[in-house]
């Protein structure tokens, strides 16, 4: 009995010294001597040696009130608290019918005022027919109305639609940058990533925002489109993935230039 205790305690000690103080030490080593950028939070510096974000997790480039700020690139959408926050990272978890994704799509998920099927969308705005209401009290997106529901209303009384799905953001992306109406919008300027902290955008979401950016800046589109070449970052391994450009690199690349 003695020496099945003694067995017991020695194998406990010798596990608790290789999993509790070796493994972590060696694990620790190995990141500080072969890849310390990374192990360290591959933290990312201005050129007054500012830190002023990680290359791993994306931001936002916003004004005070909310709006995107023209003279930077932009990243894609998030679900990550109320956007980027790393402590909350997340999907929206949202299917390929719901409403608060894809909005209400006429005769597939409509509902009328009393929260009926609808073969068309009664909430529709002049120029959008995937709208999906506001409630007027908690702006909170309406998907199963109630009798006597009360929306939120433009001035021109319209009502107001839920800026979170895949169609308002592909309206207020095109605004934004200035394209046509129905001009095409990369898949990642509208939908979030998996983690919700995605710090990268695709080419083409770039190469649409650049006219944008240099309008604002007083740059030339060319001279944009070139900086935008440079920060490419290219497939895993030559074949895996696609090419995409780290909007924070991106746009430190733009600060560091003469003005």
């Amino acid at each position: 009995m003695r020496r099945q205790l003694l067995t017991a305690a020695v194998a406990t000690v010798v596990l608790a010294v290789l999993t509790g103080i070796l493994y972590p030490v060696a694990v620790w080593a190995i990141g500080q001597g072969a890849f310390r950028y990374r192990a360290n939070g591959s933290f990312v510096k201005d050129a007054h040696g500012k830190v002023v974000g990680s290359a791993l997790i994306g931001q936002e480039f916003l004004d005070a009130k909310g709006n995107p700020l023209p003279q930077y690139f932009q990243p894609r959408p998030s679900d990550a608290g109320t956007g980027y926050t790393a402590n909350a990272s997340g999907a929206s978890n949202l299917g390929p019918g719901d409403p608060r994704l894809v909005g209400f799509i006429p005769g597939l998920n409509t509902v009328d005022a009393n929260g009926n099927p609808s073969p068309t969308n009664p909430f529709a705005t002049p120029d959008d027919s995937y709208c999906v209401p506001t409630d007027a009290k908690t702006g909170n997106p309406v998907t199963t109305p109630s009798v006597g529901q009360q929306y939120a209303k433009n001035s021109d009384g319209s009502y107001v639609c839920d800026a979170n799905t895949v169609p308002e953001r592909a309206i207020a992306y095109r605004q934004l940058n200035g394209l046509d109406a129905k001009a095409i919008v990369p898949v990642d300027a509208v939908t979030a990533s998996f983690s919700g902290l995605d710090p990268d955008i695709s080419v083409a979401n770039a190469d649409l925002q650049a006219a944008r950016v240099a309008k604002a800046r007083g740059l030339s589109p060319g001279a944009v489109m070139k900086i935008i070449g440079a920060h490419t970052n290219g497939r895993l391994l030559g074949v895996v993935g696609e090419r995409t450009v780290n909007v924070l690199d991106l746009n430190l690349a733009l600060d560091s230039l003469p003005h």
